[in-house]
């Protein structure tokens, strides 16, 4: 098969492996992806005829599209995701772990003639602005379209990454199949995908391999599997981090700005607190990224993040103007639905959209809905894909190839009780010993018990490429790059926390703002306010929070800020148990910081 690689790249490596997965899939043509505006625009027609995507309204949703996936593939495969590393040691014990060569011999018979029958397309891309030295670049093989027109949002692709690449640059390779071959004569599915999936990260020779799913991050592999358990193994060996954090910029009315990058386990109101709306007059934010963020020493010894992602890939469920009015403006066009319901006048709903659901819709299965039926008219975990430049509040940094300076560190988790609404770390390794302690009670939208503890560190479980214990030594390591006055601050928020009713005693939403403007006085040289030192560590005297036009009684502000030791002593129980399962890997420092919180807690 002839490959027309004169005019697109003259990179040999690039074109060899080209050579050698056509030799493997043997696809029936090979499309070598431009980027072009063009190029979308055809591929996305291509997907209407082949009855994968329906055009939406284009009076309600112009240049938007609709889309149900097969009910097997609807969201990350953690139990068919792997980190073939040299060792199972390195993998660590929150991965699943396969010989590297024996993975190999798996995939090569699975990819074996997989894309018979379908195109294969090559697509270049740039995680990061290009030109930038926190950028990293991709190439992604694939016989999805689907996958494609997502790339295309999600990441810079085409031609002016392969201009970056040149002839001899550095690339990370991502094979990617649906794992579905077409016989002459034979009908393609509108989902093709697989039963066998495999989500593969070989993190030594930086490379990913995915069969079999054509959903999000399973089939988009510049996201979790490059960004993070890849791109993880990388930042451990030169020096940085790769993170599943978003990036939040912060103006007060003064016009002095600061940057916070924060982590949430999923249905912790991530995307909410990255695009929020402060309720405060003259306070003002802007979105760098909602989901990822890459961070590197300037060489002013400060923090620096970019966002490597170029689109939102955000679960639709819970999303209105009440939650997050910026997403749902940005959302109003050349948007990508998967897996939302959709409406008689060819609009979109999910769950917590409006308060009351249309009459009648057609489900994510495809099929007729009603508000009587018991299932969701939207899969929990239903998509939209959009580009960030239509975010109202995009950040104009957003492209800067320097990233933006951080101040502030913040987790957050879903608790109930335990947790107050806020409070600082005592110090850098205190930081990141609560990063380490991460949980959250889950959800309806998790697999398990409602309400049981599920252990999330840096909301990163499910996406760090190498071992966890090693991780948190990476990020104690991190701390002694620079001089502690210039590593930020490190926070921990609980947005979720409960009164003796049941009730959530925080507003939560744009009011959350009243919190990060603490937190903002906090990180100012020298800091605004003072605050008040307790057992696990630094919350605000009540007068430095701006309650003003806030309808929180007393009492609730006091059961917000409680600190309860004997839930403490228990947490300390919990967090030795599951501490172990690192073993030898688990660093000195964290074990310090355990023993510590145990004694102020009078254990």
């Amino acid at each position: 098969m002839n490959i027309a690689f004169e005019s697109w790249s003259q990179h040999p490596q690039l074109k060899a492996w080209i050579e050698e997965m056509v030799q493997l899939c043997h696809p029936k043509e090979v499309h070598l992806c431009d980027g072009s505006k063009k190029e979308y625009d055809t591929l996305c027609q291509q997907l209407v005829e082949n009855k994968m995507f329906l055009p939406l309204n284009p009076q309600k949703r112009p240049g938007s599209f609709w889309c149900v996936s097969h009910p097997s593939d609807v969201a990350r495969v953690e139990d068919r995701t792997f980190i073939c590393s040299k060792t199972a040691e390195d993998a660590g014990p929150t991965n699943h772990w396969k010989n590297p060569e024996e993975m190999k011999h798996i995939l090569t018979k699975l990819f074996q003639g997989c894309m018979e029958g379908r195109v294969m397309y090559v697509v270049p891309f740039s995680m990061g602005p290009y030109g930038s030295k926190l950028s990293l670049l991709g190439v992604q093989i694939t016989d999805s379209p689907y996958a494609v027109v997502h790339m295309y949002i999600m990441t810079r692709m085409g031609k002016e990454a392969l201009k970056v690449l040149g002839e001899k640059g550095e690339f990370i390779p991502g094979m990617h199949s649906v794992g579905m071959p077409l016989k002459p004569g034979e009908q393609d599915s509108t989902w093709p995908c697989s039963s066998t999936k495999y989500i593969v990260q070989f993190p030594e020779e930086r490379s990913i391999w995915s069969y079999g799913s054509g959903y999000g991050g399973n089939a988009l592999l510049g996201k979790k599997c490059l960004a993070l358990r890849i791109a993880s193994a990388k930042a451990r060996d030169e020096g940085w981090l790769a993170e599943h954090m978003l990036i939040l910029g912060i103006t007060n009315p003064a016009g002095e700005k600061k940057y916070f990058v924060a982590a949430f386990p999923s249905s912790c109101g991530k995307t909410n607190l990255a695009m929020i709306t402060p309720t405060m007059p003259g306070w003002k934010t802007e979105c760098v990224g909602d989901d990822i963020a890459w961070m590197r020493f300037g060489a002013d010894g400060r923090l620096y993040a970019i966002n490597p992602e170029n689109g939102f890939f955000g679960v639709a469920p819970g999303t209105s103007m009440l939650s997050n009015p910026n997403a749902m403006k940005t959302i109003q066009k050349n948007t990508l639905y998967t897996n939302v319901a959709l409406t008689e006048d060819y609009d979109v709903w999910w769950e917590g959209m409006t308060p009351n659901p249309p009459e009648k819709l057609t489900s994510w299965k495809n099929t007729p809905w009603t508000p009587k039926m018991s299932e969701p008219a939207a899969h929990p975990n239903s998509r939209f894909t959009v580009p960030s430049q239509q975010c109202p509040i995009i950040s104009p940094s957003f492209n800067d190839p320097q990233g933006v300076p951080i101040s502030g560190i913040i987790f957050g988790g879903r608790r109930a009780s335990l947790a107050p609404l806020v409070y600082e770390t005592f110090d850098w390794e205190h930081g990141v010993f609560i990063g380490a302690s991460l949980s959250s009670e889950m959800t309806a939208a998790a697999k398990g018990t409602i309400g049981q503890l599920r252990h999330d560190p840096f909301a990163m479980l499910p996406f760090c490429g190498y071992n966890m214990g090693d991780y948190f030594g990476h990020w104690l390591e991190m701390g002694k790059k620079t001089q502690p006055q210039k590593l930020p601050k490190v926070f921990h928020v609980n947005w979720f926390k409960k009164g003796a009713d049941g009730k959530f005693l925080w507003p939560g939403y744009g009011e959350n703002a009243r919190v990060l403007k603490w937190m903002f006085d906090r990180v100012s040289q020298p800091s605004r306010v003072e605050a008040k030192k307790t057992p696990i560590g630094l919350i605000p005297h009540l007068e430095d929070l701006d309650l003003q036009g806030l309808s929180c009684s007393h009492q609730q502000l006091q059961e917000l800020f409680s600190i309860d030791k004997e839930q403490w002593r228990t947490e300390v129980v919990e967090l030795k148990k599951y501490f172990k399962i690192f073993q030898k890997h688990l660093p000195e420092g964290i074990q310090r910081q355990l023993q510590a919180l145990e004694e102020r807690v009078g254990v």
